[in-house]
Order: C-alpha cells, then sequence, then structure tokens
C-alpha cells in the first residue's frame, strides 16, 4: 500500500498528542527504569561526550545515565514530555524537541552514544532508514546505537493489529503507525552497520509483558 505524505504527517501528529497526554504530568519520584543499559555499563562508562537519549519519553534512561555520572541530552517530540524532563531533571544542560523524520539538531560526529529506547518502530520503512541514517551522521566514527524496539510477537502490544500498511507496519484505530521488528527486519535496516548485540527478549516495565528486540550497532564510517 502506498502512503503519501499527508496520511504519514497525519499518524506523526496524531502519536505525538497520544504522547502529549501520556506525558501530561510526570514528577521525578514515580521515574521507574529497568537494567536493560547494565549490557552496554562498559561502553557508557567511557563515554566522554554527551549522550543523547532520542525518544526520551518520561526519562526512564535518563535518569539512569545521570545516576551512572553521565550528561545526557533528552530528545522528544512531546512538548510535555520534554517539560517534565526540564521539571525533573533541573540539572540537564540541554533537551531538545523535535521531529526525528525532519532530522536530528546535531552536528556531523556529535556523539559517541545514542540510546533510543522503544522510540524507533512508529515510521514507514523510507523514513527509518532515513531517521538512521541521521542517527549515523551525528555519531562518532564506532559510534555506537542502543535501542529496543517491537517485536513480532508482541501481541499484548499490538503485534498483527489495525492495517497493515507495509510488511510489519501497522496503521492502529485511531491512525497512528506502529512498526514490529523480526531479526531479518532489524539487520536489513542495520545491513551497514557492524552487529554488537541483538537479542529478543521480555520486559516487564508495563501491566502486560512486552516482547521486544535490544540491539547495539556500531556506525562504520
Amino acid at each position: 500500500m502506498e502512503i503519501d505524505d499527508d496520511r504519514r504527517e497525519d499518524a506523526i501528529e496524531k502519536a505525538n498528542k497520544r504522547w502529549d497526554n501520556v506525558h501530561s504530568h510526570y514528577e521525578r519520584k514515580q521515574i521507574k527504569y529497568d537494567d536493560w543499559l547494565d549490557l552496554f555499563e562498559r561502553a557508557i562508562s567511557k563515554c566522554k561526550t554527551p549522550i543523547i537519549d532520542l525518544g526520551c519519553g518520561s526519562g526512564n534512561d535518563t535518569l539512569y545515565l545521570i545516576e551512572k555520572g553521565k550528561e545526557v541530552i533528552p530528545c522528544d517530540y512531546s512538548q510535555n514530555a520534554i517539560k517534565n524532563i526540564q521539571n525533573n531533571f533541573p540539572e540537564v544542560d540541554r533537551v531538545e524537541c523535535f521531529d526525528m523524520t525532519k532530522g536530528l539538531p546535531f552536528e556531523n560526529n556529535f556523539t559517541d552514544i545514542i540510546i533510543s529506547d522503544l522510540s524507533l518502530h512508529y515510521f514507514t520503512e523510507e523514513k527509518t532508514f532515513e531517521i538512521l541514517e541521521e542517527i549515523k551522521r551525528v555519531l562518532k566514527p564506532n559510534g555506537i546505537l542502543i535501542f529496543r524496539v517491537n517485536s513480532v510477537r508482541d501481541v499484548n502490544h499490538g503485534a498483527g493489529e489495525g492495517i497493515e500498511i507495509e510488511p510489519h507496519l501497522y496503521e492502529t484505530e485511531d491512525g497512528r503507525f506502529k512498526r514490529f521488528f523480526d531479526a531479518d527486519d532489524i539487520r536489513r535496516f542495520f545491513s551497514d552497520w557492524e552487529e554488537l548485540y541483538l537479542h529478543e527478549e521480555t520486559m516487564g516495565r508495563y501491566e502486560l509483558e512486552k516482547v521486544l528486540w535490544r540491539g547495539a550497532f556500531k556506525v562504520n564510517k
């Protein structure tokens, strides 16, 4: 099914409204993180550049990184999410609110690590490749993208539901896009990156168990 620009923009806007509602108010004491980044603790501890938290949401990973003594730049499309970050993390010097499909507001070779936790699975194939190219541009040579994305087995959170408009990309009842990945999908999107880690696993942060992929890929440039 061909996806025109208006439909794609409408899906992004509807997603933004949903996340603005989710993040209408969030206090620091409510923020909890899991241990998914512990696996990459060595790379994180060695990082001397600010770490970009792409799609920071309520600030789970921002909190984790701050407690590890790292400089973090939380980023999100939701204005409410960014307002909460500013209120809850006064020690953070820089935040960014932007639409990933329109590029990342960072210079070339800006950082050694970008973290994207459950924020790369809302886009068409074309836009996903474009976003990954932007991430590649912003990463230093041998920089690392650490991420989690939906699995095709994530039936508790919408896998297989809605209108399939591309392989594994669905339009939800409220008009948003949601992508689910298998291992072949991920390796296709990252065909020109170096795979450091990739594993399908479950997460218990939500009321219902979530199946996802945890990965780390190094940029080759």
